[in-house]
């Protein structure tokens, strides 16, 4: 029975290679969130095809673990009920910005769209690597749970089997860590080209035009519209507003009991697995929360083609939404490792670096917490302890942003941030900073 949700399965399929392609290098000591990127295209925009083009190529943020997977565009003439009479999100146009009232319908309109797309029960295939052990034969298994969640296989095997107290313990960590940590960040990218610019700019110089004639008289103020005009014209930059979309996948602890006792298999069982298939409710993202970014003044120093300005502005706009939502939604802050304890010519501890910069959203004023992860042994749950508070040094903020070499841009030839100690205790490299206030910090 299994072959007929042919869709659904050919979609799963595809998990099975981003699964077994996923780094298997250095054990990383700490957990990052995964995350899966979409956008809308929108088929009437002149610029639609080269922004569709400009996302396929741009990878998830490195301080993420990709959970993408085969749904990644979402035709904006295919989403109804946010209008009347009309398809498609509320969009942002140039001199018109989304009302809260906008934003929330687009993100629950989107948010349907997701769950009807059953995205929730693929992201949960991939985290258990649904794959085919033979014709119309699926089972699931741990090996990407083991993975990003550093456990160890032989205890999570025992765990699964027996339901201990101590088992179900590791079994509720790993989906604190890391399913309930995973997301899909939708983008609504919409662009601002010269020609409206220069359609705003004649207006606007049209009317100021038209008041100096009216009390000068002459043509003077028409001539200064058409100068103005003609200038604005001659502009080539490329701007977008980005409207960013996140959604959270639902996990706890009655859904995990559920997915353990009444779908996961290691071993051919498909009565199981069809049931896991025709499940319609259980797996479910939710709408968290929403970033905007637009900045009319961002301009590109080098010369580009047009392909490579979309992407190199699609990027640092979506970067830049990142970074912010990581601010205003706590489970989405990222964790990142102390790099090096920086040390002067004396030996004296002058500082420390992580391998994070401007395209985190750094600015002098950040302000991080050192945690270190700690692991108890009888719960087997993880905890995060305080341990120091740093803010970033002036003159020594890494600009990593796409590009940002390449454009010269001050601060781009580090390779990390410096942070000064602002107050705590000792601060060794592996240990994690986290930028402002996290709930799961034990003092």
């Amino acid at each position: 029975m299994i072959k007929h949700y042919s869709v659904l399965l050919a979609t799963l399929w595809l998990i099975a290679g981003f699964v077994s392609a996923q780094n298997t290098g250095q054990i990383r000591e700490y957990n990052r969130s995964s995350l899966a990127t979409m956008m809308i295209f929108h088929s009437e925009d002149e610029f639609g095809q080269d922004i569709y083009e400009a996302f396929d190529s741009i990878p998830t943020p490195d301080k993420y673990d990709d959970h993408n997977f085969g749904i990644r565009v979402i035709s904006n003439d295919s989403i109804t009920g946010v209008q009347r009479k009309k398809t498609g999100l509320i969009k942002a146009e140039y001199g018109k910005n989304l009302s809260s009232r906008d934003v929330l319908k687009n993100g629950l309109a989107i948010e349907a769209i997701l769950n009807n797309l059953d995205c929730g029960k693929i992201a949960v295939a991939k985290w258990f690597n649904f794959h085919e052990i033979a014709p119309n034969d699926y089972v699931f298994d741990m090996s990407l749970i083991q993975e990003r969640g550093q456990y160890n296989a032989n205890e999570i095997d025992v765990a699964l089997a027996q339901q201990s107290a101590r088992g179900l313990a590791l079994l509720s960590d790993a989906g604190e860590e890391l399913l309930n940590n995973t997301f899909i960040l939708v983008n609504d990218i919409t662009y601002v080209t010269a020609e409206e610019k220069a359609a705003a700019a004649k207006i606007g110089l049209s009317i100021v035009g038209g008041l100096i004639d009216a009390f000068l008289g002459g043509s003077s103020g028409r001539q200064l519209a058409k100068v103005g005009g003609n200038i604005a014209d001659s502009f080539t930059g490329f701007t977008v507003k980005t409207h960013s979309y996140l959604y959270q996948l639902q996990w706890n602890d009655s859904i995990a009991a559920v997915f353990y006792n009444d779908y996961y298999t290691s071993v051919s069982n498909p009565e199981k697995i069809e049931a896991f298939l025709l499940d319609k409710d259980l797996f479910k993202f939710k709408y968290v929360e929403h970033e905007y970014e637009f900045d009319a003044k961002s301009v590109l120093k080098g010369k580009y083609d047009r392909k490579d300005l979309v992407k190199i502005v699609c990027t640092r706009s979506m970067d830049k939404n990142i970074a912010a939502l990581q601010l205003k939604y706590e489970d989405f802050k990222v964790k990142t490792p102390i790099y090096d304890v920086v040390t002067n010519e004396k030996g004296r501890i002058v500082g420390y670096s992580a391998k994070i910069g401007l395209k985190e959203g750094i600015t002098e004023k950040s302000k991080f917490q050192v945690v270190q992860r700690l692991l108890d042994p009888e719960t087997q749950r993880t905890s995060y302890k305080y341990v120091a508070t740093l803010r970033p040094e002036k003159g020594k903020i890494w600009d990593n942003r796409y590009m940002a070499f390449n454009e010269q841009e001050v601060g781009s030839e580090l390779t990390a941030t410096q942070f000064k100690k602002v107050s705590g205790g000792e601060v060794l490299p592996g240990m994690l900073i986290i930028e402002g206030s996290y709930r799961k910090i034990k003092n």
